[in-house]
């Protein structure tokens, strides 16, 4: 069970997919023998109906999503036979941004925010599975932001917080504080948002929100 399609069907029930992988032979960032790391990401739409159904998130307790995928990627890496990565948990952390740039389907965007060809600037990864076995993907797709004309992401941010400059995160953090922070609060960063691709990834405000709040506490 170690072909992309499989892997898939595994990841589905949970409302996660393989958001990129690599061929990682002999790489020793990686745990021992790992051939393919595989990045694993929700799935739109309904993955945040489906986890506020979750234990982890009925329970109240702190860190629900984190909770979550240690214990949904943790089984399907035991189906598997594979070992689960995740970008929390650290220090060490793992280099998922690096990790994501080499999977060919993540990049650098013009706001120096990583961007997905499926999430956008929404993009983010629940954890990783590397397997033991070769697992054959398809080619990478064009980086979206070489075709997008407006590139919106470099003038949503209504505080020039995000440019292609880098990331004010002082400027960021007062603005939230602020009556007209409602907005990001409430929804999601507006930079984020304003990305097309961002659009296209049916992510519910809702999710948005509570990442808000555990970033700006």
């Amino acid at each position: 069970m170690t072909d992309l399609a499989s892997i898939e069907a595994l990841l589905k029930p949970h409302h996660l997919a393989v958001m990129g992988g690599f061929s990682a032979n002999a790489d020793p960032a990686l745990p021992k023998d790992t051939r393919t790391l595989l990045l694993i990401g929700p799935q739109e739409p309904g993955f945040w109906p489906h986890f506020t159904l979750q234990p982890e998130w009925q329970s109240g307790d702190p860190d629900p999503v984190d909770r979550w995928s240690r214990r949904v990627i943790g089984q399907v890496a035991c189906t598997l036979g594979a070992k689960a990565v995740f970008p929390f948990g650290g220090p060490p952390w793992q280099p998922f941004y690096q990790w994501a740039l080499r999977s060919g389907r993540a990049w650098d965007s013009p706001v120096r925010l990583l961007v997905h060809d499926q999430m956008g600037l929404f993009a983010s990864y629940r954890g990783a599975l590397a397997l033991k076995a070769d697992v054959p993907l398809p080619p990478p797709p064009a980086k979206p932001c070489d075709s997008c004309a407006a590139k919106p992401c470099l003038t949503a941010c209504p505080t020039a917080a995000l440019t292609a400059k880098g990331y004010d995160l002082p400027a960021c953090h007062s603005y939230l504080d602020s009556t007209a922070g409602i907005n990001c609060m409430n929804n999601g960063c507006i930079n984020r948002r304003a990305c097309p691709i961002s659009q296209a990834y049916a992510r519910l405000p809702e999710q948005s929100a509570y990442h808000m709040r555990q970033f700006h506490k």
